[in-house]
């Protein structure tokens, strides 16, 4: 996926595509008090242990984990609260069947600023299990020893 000029990465979850087989991803914008956004903008979030789901009509992450900024008022931030995600109707009411009939799951993939306003991509994803796991690492490395053969021809 080509990122745009006005992109900006914050934190990226690495072992989202290690862990799961992700189908379908949609981009969210965050419900964010002006503390998170600072701290955001200095690049300080961690997607481990984050998940996504649907709770009624609404879309929450919760476990991400945005430390405080050091300028703001500590006494009062919350680092790992529930967040909202903005959606649109019809495509939360898509997300929650999708994940209650098919048994998947809603995987925060990365944070970014997008001209300015943070964004969430949502994966939608099925757990891989172990053998599949090591199955995608041996194709990975084999692929690589393949690039390098072909790299010493040249």
């Amino acid at each position: 996926m080509p990122r745009d000029q006005g992109e900006k990465n914050v934190a990226t979850n690495r072992r989202a595509r290690h862990d799961y087989q992700i189908e379908d991803v949609h981009e969210c914008g965050m419900v964010l008090t002006g503390d998170e956004v600072k701290s955001l903008r200095e690049g300080r979030a961690s997607l481990t242990d984050c998940y996504a789901r649907v709770r009624g009509h609404e879309m929450w992450i919760e476990g991400l984990h945005i430390p405080p900024y050091e300028q703001g008022d500590k006494r009062t931030f919350q680092p790992t609260r529930p967040r909202k995600l903005l959606l649109h109707r019809r495509e939360i009411d898509k997300l929650a069947a999708e994940t209650a009939e098919k048994g998947l799951v809603l995987v925060p993939m990365r944070i970014y600023f997008a001209h300015g306003i943070a964004k969430v991509e949502i994966g939608l994803g099925k757990g891989k299990r172990q053998f599949e796991k090591r199955q995608s690492l041996a194709k990975r490395e084999s692929q690589r020893e393949i690039e390098q053969a072909a790299g010493r021809r040249r």
